[in-house]
């Protein structure tokens, strides 16, 4: 499907979807919004697809945030509506099934930040900028970022970030576990698929299992979550791709994994 916002080409089961709109500074407007849920959908149900790797055009921003001049014009339903819309598209990349790698190569700002904490990893060139500086504009996150933050960061500093409008560097975000990993910028995307590629190399199956735990696991308390690990890890020991990877073990070879 082609797109006006965005670009996505996939190859060895590593999908890489681009925001592209530099010259906006790759901001997310609502058509960008909408077209970035049905690219994720699309690849969610695409089988050879294994990870998705998310980055923005140019040397600038991944993403620096929501269109203020779209809202600058919105009713309060309208805003409402666009919040809703963007907590709808980060809940699809948290919940795609398949590891999301945001390669993180300039500001992440407002909405860029929040999209970069839906993913399950948050890679980072050194020029990059991390924060959610709404406050300033009279604003609060909208895209989930007053509740995924404070689970990644702590409340404390979630709140410090957020009250303040902060905004902080790839070494800095990468210290309070906002960011795993800052590289220089020339060595970003060869990092970032490096880990693609040993993601795809695993069991399909497993690597879907292990997301839903984790994402699940950290709606309930421990006692309940531990439930949900065990019924789960009974799942995975009778398949296919269990046997096959205890056996490569001890046969001394790589895994054949074919996702059942």
């Amino acid at each position: 499907m082609a797109f006006s916002n965005i670009l996505c080409q996939a190859s060895d089961g590593i999908a890489t979807v681009t925001v592209n709109r530099p010259d906006k500074l790759n901001a997310l407007n609502a058509e960008t919004i909408s077209e970035l849920k049905t690219c994720f959908a699309g690849l969610a149900g695409d089988s050879a697809v294994r990870v998705v790797v998310l980055t923005g055009a140019g040397d600038k921003a991944f993403v620096a945030g929501a269109d203020i001049g779209e809202l600058v014009k919105m009713t309060a339903s309208e805003a409402e509506q666009l919040a809703t819309g963007g907590q709808s598209l980060m809940d699809c990349i948290e919940n795609l099934g398949k590891p999301v790698i945001a390669a993180i190569n300039g500001f992440a700002l407002g909405g860029g930040c929040e999209l970069a904490m839906a993913c399950t990893f948050r890679y980072a060139s050194e020029s990059a900028q991390l924060g959610l500086p709404e406050t300033g504009l009279g604003l609060i996150p909208g895209f989930g970022g007053t509740q995924r933050l404070p689970r990644l960061v702590g409340k404390g500093r979630a709140m410090e970030l957020i009250l303040l409008g902060k905004m902080i560097t790839a070494v800095d975000a990468m210290a309070i576990g906002l960011v795993n990993s800052v590289y220089p910028g020339d060595e970003l995307m060869d990092a970032v698929m490096i880990t693609a590629k040993a993601l795809a190399a695993k069991s399909a199956q497993t690597t879907r299992l292990v997301l839903g735990v984790v994402n699940d696991g950290m709606l309930v308390d421990q006692r309940s979550g531990c439930r949900l690990e065990a019924g789960v890890f009974g799942l995975v020991g009778a398949s296919a791709d269990a046997r096959e990877g205890c056996a490569a073990f001890v046969e001394k070879r790589k895994p054949n994994f074919n996702g059942n």
